[in-house]
């Protein structure tokens, strides 16, 4: 079965359906408000590592503060971009703007990880630093970056969808 077909019977499941015909604006909506959330708690988290916000605060303590918060804003985003997804999957299937945006996704995501599994490791060196290290500027730099871009581009795909 091709990722085309795949696409064809996730749009006919009934969740699907119901997505589309009625809940479509209520999905859409919370996906909007997690996107908030979890982006609005994230660049927060890229100012400190660039230095220019909290300056005060440890990046760890900083990290605590705002990651319950994260975490929910991007449980709430991926799963409301599923349902949303599959209200017209083979539509955003066949869509360069989506392909693009999930790119954006994973570039996103490596850059968090590479950020967590190697910068951060030496985290208690730089944690009180007004200014962290280059390599954490430029991850938090980057951050902001993608996620300004899974932002522009999936505004710009939900007008062409």
């Amino acid at each position: 079965m091709s990722l085309f077909q795949i696409c064809q019977v996730l749009e006919q499941t009934t969740i699907s359906t119901i997505v589309r015909e009625s809940a479509f604006p209520y999905v859409e909506g919370a996906h909007v408000l997690g996107l908030s959330l979890s982006i609005g708690t994230v660049m927060w988290f890229d100012l400190r590592l660039l230095g220019a916000a909290m300056r005060t605060q440890p990046v760890s303590e900083v990290f605590q503060d705002l990651k319950v918060w994260m975490f929910a804003g991007f449980g709430i985003m991926f799963l409301t971009g599923g349902l949303l997804f599959s209200a017209h999957a083979t539509k955003v299937y066949a869509s360069g703007y989506f392909r693009v945006k999930m790119g954006l996704l994973i570039l996103a995501g490596l850059n968090t990880a590479v950020f967590h599994f190697s910068i951060a490791r030496r985290q208690s060196q730089w944690d009180k630093a007004a200014v962290p290290p280059l390599a954490a500027q430029a991850a938090g730099l980057l951050s902001l970056a993608l996620w300004f871009s899974v932002v522009a581009v999936g505004r710009i795909f939900a007008y062409h969808l």
